[in-house]
Parts: structure tokens; C-alpha cells; sequence
């Protein structure tokens, strides 16, 4: 796994990449000191992960996720001291694929970067429950989501909706009564369909589109 390291201070970048650079699985192959510089080697580099800072000088972390998202087929995790809502909200909306608070033990970081290079996606615990929070807050569906629902087949919606529950592909199966072959398939098309990087969007998207409302059976 090839990885872009980004933070301002030299530290915590310094720290991060020795971490990352200990597994024989992972080579870090830059380090970027603020988000501008995050952007052109992203490009130049094309790194599989990027681990991205948020508060940053020239250009904040939110900014250069959704460049590096638009412009590149790097998945991003977002680090940071800061569990406040709206970063966590701004980095999802940008693309992020997961999100980390810096006092994570390092485990945790190396394991963050290899489910996010599998293609998958990863918010921790509490970050979770603040998205939920904050979705059950916004009580109203956005019209230019929900429009988009009849693009899914009736299974593809049962999909996204147990999706948004958390649970995972065997769960996802079990609850359906299909393989989780059918279910991996129905998860593809769903991201495909609604032009979604990941299932953490396609969560945030089931909320925010009306399908599913936090608390509804259980």
C-alpha cells in the first residue's frame, strides 16, 4: 500500500510515517506539510491512502480531501485533535473514507489504512454516533437525494437501507436471504448508481435521502 502522510506539524507527520513505514505492507511515499502541497504530490504520487490532517496553513484538510477525491483514485483518513461535528461532516461530504482522532493507539492507524486501501470504509466509534446524532437532527429528507432512490432496484434499496443499520455483508445477507456474493453485487451497484466512493457515503447518503431514520426498527 503506497501512503501520503499530511499534517502541519512535524511531529505528528514525522510520527505517522514511522508508524506507517514499520509495516511491511505499507511504504509511505511522501510527506506533505499542508494542503496544497497534499494535492500535487496526490497527483504526482498516486498514493493509495492518504492520511490527511484537518486545520492546516494555505489550504485546510476538508479542501484538499475533496480536490485529492475529485482528481485522483486515493482514498483518504482523515486525523485530527478535533471531534467537532462539523469537520467530521465537511470530510465526509468531501469524500473522506474514514476518520480517526489523533490519540488512536497505533494500531489502530495501521489498521484504519489497510481497511480503507481494501476499498472499504471506517469511522471510529464515536465519530459514529456523532453522524448519527447529527443526521437524527436533521429530520428532513433532501428532495435532489430522494429523487434519486427510484434509481435502485427494490433489493438494492433493501440493500442501502441495512447498509445505513451498520450492518455488514453476512448480516446483510442473513437479513435478505441471499448469498453475500448477491450482497457484495447489490453494495457495487448501489455505489455505482448513486456515484457514491464508499459505504460510509452511502449511509450518510440512506439518511440524508429519507430512506432510513435514525431509530427505525431499532
Amino acid at each position: 500500500m503506497r501512503v501520503l502522510v499530511v499534517d502541519d506539524q512535524d511531529l505528528f507527520r514525522g510520527g505517522f510515517a514511522l508508524i506507517l513505514s514499520a509495516e511491511p505492507d505499507i511504504t509511505v511515499v511522501g510527506e506533505a506539510a499542508d494542503g496544497l502541497e497534499a494535492v500535487a504530490l496526490a497527483e504526482a504520487l498516486a498514493p493509495d491512502v492518504v492520511v490527511m490532517d484537518i486545520r492546516m496553513p494555505r489550504l485546510d484538510g476538508v479542501e484538499a480531501t475533496a480536490r485529492i477525491c475529485a482528481r485522483t483514485s486515493a482514498k483518504v483518513l482523515v486525523l485530527t485533535m478535533f471531534d467537532v461535528d462539523d469537520y467530521v461532516y465537511a470530510a465526509l461530504h468531501a469524500g473522506a473514507s474514514g476518520f480517526l482522532l489523533k490519540d488512536a493507539r497505533r494500531e489502530e492507524l495501521v489498521a484504519a489504512v489497510r481497511v480503507i486501501a481494501a476499498g472499504e470504509a471506517l469511522l471510529a466509534p464515536t465519530i459514529t454516533r456523532r453522524v448519527i446524532a447529527h443526521l437524527a437532527g436533521h429530520g428532513h429528507p433532501r428532495p435532489e437525494l430522494a429523487n434519486r432512490l427510484p434509481e435502485l432496484t427494490d433489493r438494492e434499496r433493501d440493500t442501502l437501507r441495512e447498509l445505513a443499520r451498520g450492518q455488514s455483508n453476512a448480516e446483510i445477507a442473513q437479513a435478505l436471504t441471499v448469498s453475500e456474493h448477491t450482497v457484495k453485487t447489490h453494495v457495487s451497484a448501489v455505489l455505482s448508481k448513486l456515484a457514491l466512493r464508499d459505504r460510509v457515503q452511502a449511509v450518510v447518503f440512506a439518511y440524508e435521502a429519507g430512506l432510513v431514520t435514525p431509530g427505525q426498527d431499532g
